[in-house]
């Protein structure tokens, strides 16, 4: 196991290359925006540079061995990591920051004095986003979430949430997944409890987020939320699916009167992030949401 470092505001290089070759490994990665969005930085913040595609088999360990290899030697000058790699690249690191050591999971490497190190900017994204949501919606002071799903995505959010000092509820198919999930992220002053997905439509709160990737393209007919159900009244919504534009989950929602958001807005954040590890630089977000054809 890599050993844990804390998070660094500086940028990943003493010197900085003249060429930005930045890049996004996982497998499959047809349909990713990551490409827009960084080249979008690249040229907002005036940095000659690319962003590339890598896509590697899940079952391909030499490949991805090879790849951060590449890093090492200094070809690639950052790393996303997206499924199925964001744990299995682990094992192949010299460190990790508090954050990605306590999600369990890696989506930033950069290379700091020739070590490689993993992030995760998918936390500091999400809340991010989450609190311009939260300020656009007037639902300010309430602090109990549930959570839809139990895979790295729901870890990511629990984390975040607690960190900002929410309740959370974590619902899976299976007890034993909530209850896990739950008790990995439990400390002394945090709430968090499992729930199976059946028992969602007796919770009442705040904030639901769906992590499940149920309404993404191609199945959008699909929603998290249990049919004949009503969505709870007075909560937010919040959709980590960003693909298509309007979930049926955020479509219902706000039908029903209900604040609710996809999770672009996260996409951007956590991206704008990894760039600034990468470079030092924090990159305007307006260019980023230009580039997808959307707005924040």
């Amino acid at each position: 196991m890599p050993f844990t470092m804390q998070p660094s505001s500086h940028p990943a290089f003493n010197l900085q290359p003249s060429t930005f070759n930045l890049g996004l490994t996982g497998h499959p990665l047809g349909h990713s925006l990551s490409p827009k969005i960084h080249a979008a930085a690249l040229a907002a913040c005036g940095l000659p540079g690319s962003y590339s595609l890598f896509p590697i088999h899940p079952d391909d360990k030499p490949g991805l061995a090879a790849l951060l290899a590449r890093l090492r030697a200094g070809e690639i000058h950052g790393l996303n990591v997206t499924i199925p790699h964001k744990q299995n690249v682990i094992q192949l690191l010299d460190g990790l920051t508090e954050t990605a050591n306590a999600i369990g999971a890696v989506n930033t490497i950069s290379l700091r004095n020739g070590q490689l190190i993993g992030e995760n900017t998918d936390a500091a994204g999400f809340l991010s986003d989450l609190k311009k949501f939260i300020e656009k919606s007037k639902i300010e002071n309430r602090k109990s979430a549930i959570v839809l799903g139990a895979g790295g995505s729901a870890r990511a959010i629990g984390y975040a949430l607690l960190s900002d000092g929410w309740s959370v509820t974590i619902a899976a198919r299976r007890m034993e997944q909530a209850d896990f999930l739950a008790e990995s992220l439990k400390t002394a002053c945090s709430q968090i409890k499992g729930i199976l997905w059946d028992s969602v439509g007796r919770w009442r709160g705040d904030l639901l987020v769906n992590t499940t990737p149920l309404g993404m393209i191609p199945a959008t007919e699909t929603s998290p939320w249990p049919e004949n159900i009503p969505l709870p009244e007075g909560i937010a919504v919040y959709d980590l699916v960003y693909n298509p534009r309007e979930t049926r989950l955020v479509s219902e929602s706000r039908a029903a009167g209900l604040p609710a958001t996809t999770g672009l807005g996260m996409l951007i954040e956590q991206a704008a992030l990894a760039f600034e590890i990468w470079t030092g630089k924090n990159p305007p977000r307006d260019p980023l949401y230009q580039t997808v054809d959307d707005k924040p």
